[in-house]
Parts: structure tokens; sequence; C-alpha cells
């Protein structure tokens, strides 16, 4: 029997025939949840208004089957413009976000009925977003995690040296991991910056890559492994960039550690007078 794969479209979902049956591995997508809806509907039109898009590559997106998105990092803004594009290309995508915005009154309690998935860095439950990552991949959902694991801080805002979590996720779930890069949020939200420049309108360039090969590593957990994966992502994403911005990438991906600077929030106030 065929199967079926239900496709978002912007208003309602709607189903269309796959081809082939649906293997057990590639579950149907489901509605997203309520919750999620409400936010798109409220979202969406002002993404419309404020926002021009340029989208390519969104054919490289997998129609059935959970996989891991793995975007670079350049605003506080960005995570809607990939929902944004995500959502109109028929895979809504879920995000891991830190603890503390689940632990507010409102936004948190939307965010979790929309069965976003919280990080609790630095902590013993650390862990737990890792297996919650792993399960929504193997429910079929297409999860964003940013591999630079947080803003990036490269002074001419191009990905910095990633972290391996993403990779470990996909080498375990033998997911795909589909490259994005972004262009154009920074401009609407500088990178650790709270002035919104709303007008005039500005461009979100995104450019969706085929699946990352990471077949040789599969089977493999050592550290060793996790770094290549991520290397590979990290270099796919740059490149990608690099074609969009229509620039030389750095030699070097910006390492935070080398440099010195915090793992995460805010980077010291003389770093960022360098930017």
């Amino acid at each position: 029997m065929a199967g079926r794969v239900r496709a978002y479209s912007t208003r309602i979902c709607v189903e269309t025939n796959a081809e082939g049956p649906m293997t057990s591995d590639e579950p149907t997508i489901t509605e997203p949840p309520r919750a999620y809806r409400g936010v798109v509907k409220v979202l969406r039109p002002v993404l419309m208004a404020v926002t021009k898009r340029h989208w390519s590559g969104v054919e490289n997106l997998p129609r059935t089957g959970g996989f891991v998105v793995c975007p670079n990092h350049v605003s506080y803004t960005d995570f809607l413009a990939l929902a944004h594009l995500m959502y109109d290309s028929g895979r809504p995508v879920f995000f891991l976000g830190k603890s503390g915005l689940f632990e507010t009154p409102v936004i948190g309690r939307i965010i979790t009925a929309a069965d976003q998935i919280p990080v609790y860095r630095g902590t013993e439950r650390a862990v737990d977003a890792y297996r919650a990552a792993v399960q929504a991949v193997r429910d079929g959902k297409a999860v964003a995690m940013y591999p630079e694991g947080t803003l990036t801080r490269d002074p001419g805002v191009w990905p910095m040296k990633g972290k391996t979590g993403a990779a470990r996720v996909a080498l375990e779930t033998r997911c795909p991991v589909i490259p994005i890069s972004m262009y154009g949020p920074e401009q609407l939200l500088a990178p650790y910056s709270s002035r919104l420049r709303l007008f005039p309108r500005k461009t979100m360039r995104i450019v969706v890559g085929p699946p990352v090969p990471l077949d040789d590593l599969y089977g493999r957990a050592d550290a060793d492994a996790a770094r290549e994966a991520t290397d590979r992502i990290m270099a796919t994403i740059t490149r990608q960039l690099a074609q969009v911005r229509g620039e030389d990438a750095p030699v070097e991906a910006y390492d935070a550690r080398k440099e010195g600077a915090p793992a995460f929030g805010k980077p010291p106030r003389r770093w960022r007078r360098r930017r």
C-alpha cells in the first residue's frame, strides 16, 4: 500500500501521495501541536511584512522521516527565519532552547506545548536534551541543532568551530543532516545587540544544502568520529555561506576556546567593540 505523507501548506494540512511504501524507520509526519500552529498564525504575517525572502535548495529537505537541521547562528532572530522556511516548505522544525525560556510564565507554557526541547546547560540534566533530540528524530521530526552552540563570536559573522552534539545525534540515529546557511538575520538584529532594525526590509538569504555524507562514520561512537562529522557539517555550512555572501571565508574557523571567550552568554564588552 502506498505511503501517505502529510505536507503542510501555510494554512492547512493537506495530504499528498508519496512514492513507494512507507518503511517503519520513516514515520508518517503528523500535524504539529496546536500551540505550534497558533504561534505560526501570529508570527508568519509579521515575518511576511518585515522581511523579504531569498530561499534556495528547499528540495533538499527530506519529505519523510526524521532528520537534523544544522544552521549557522548569526542573530537572536535567525530561528524565526529558519522556522518560516521550514514551515512553508512542509517540514515544521523543532528547536532546542535554553531551559530559562521554558521557565518564563507565558513563553515557557507556549513553547512547551509546541513540543520544543529544553537544554539545561552545565547541569546534570544536560544529557536530557540529547536524549529528547534523538527521540524526536526517531519520531520523524525535523530537529534544529545549532552546531556552534551559541551566537557566532567571529568578528566577520562567519561560523565558528562547531560542537559535536548535532553530529552525535545524527550518528546515533543515522538520520540525514541538512546544512543550512543563513545571511540576513544579522542585519535585522546584529549578534549580541538589542537594537532591532526593521526597516528598510531585510532579505533573509537561506541556502538549504543536500545531506552531509556521514555514512562512513556510522557504527562508531568514539569522539574522533563525532569530531570528524562536526567538521564536515561546519565546512559545508561555511562553504555555502561564502557562496551566498560572495566572499572568501576565513581559512581557520574562529575558536572561542583559543580566543579565551566564555562558552555561552554575551562575550566581554572589549570583544564586542572589535566588531
